[in-house]
């Protein structure tokens, strides 16, 4: 039987094949904790401090019929991942990831109290790091 938090690691090129641009850094929010001081979420295997890295999927694809290209990564660490310097100035610095692992989960909130219920599969990406994205030489 395949347990209900499994992580599917995958290279980043299938995840972002045509790459990743990052839009910001913040910490978790644990909503459980909140107003009790320290409300960040913490990894459930590791007991490190939470981030979600919003990034722009670059795949032409990515946005179409309705969806949104933006995509979130958490990643578990110590202090909070800074995003590599910006090759453009003025554009957001193009990033990779390591370590990167894919959980199912259906997500319900297309669900109406009518009784018709749109629940979709949905991913969450996690990652072990985030770093400058490698130059591709044209072929």
């Amino acid at each position: 039987m395949v347990p209900n938090t499994i992580k599917v690691p995958v290279p980043f090129d299938y995840v972002f094949p045509h790459g990743a641009l990052c839009l910001s850094v913040q910490p978790v929010t644990d909503f459980d904790k909140r107003g009790q001081g320290d409300d960040q979420a913490r990894d459930k295997d590791t007991g490190e401090r939470l981030w979600v890295v919003k990034v722009l999927d670059l795949d032409p694809e990515a946005g179409k019929f309705g969806g949104s290209n933006e995509v979130k990564v958490k990643i578990s660490a110590p202090q909070q991942p800074v995003p590599p310097a910006s090759a453009i100035p003025g554009y957001p610095p193009a990033v990779e990831f390591s370590e990167l692992t894919l959980t199912p989960y259906v997500d319900s909130q297309r669900c109406k109290a009518t009784g018709k219920c749109r629940a979709r599969q949905a991913w969450s990406i996690r990652a072990g790091a985030m770093s400058a994205a490698a130059v591709k030489q044209a072929a």
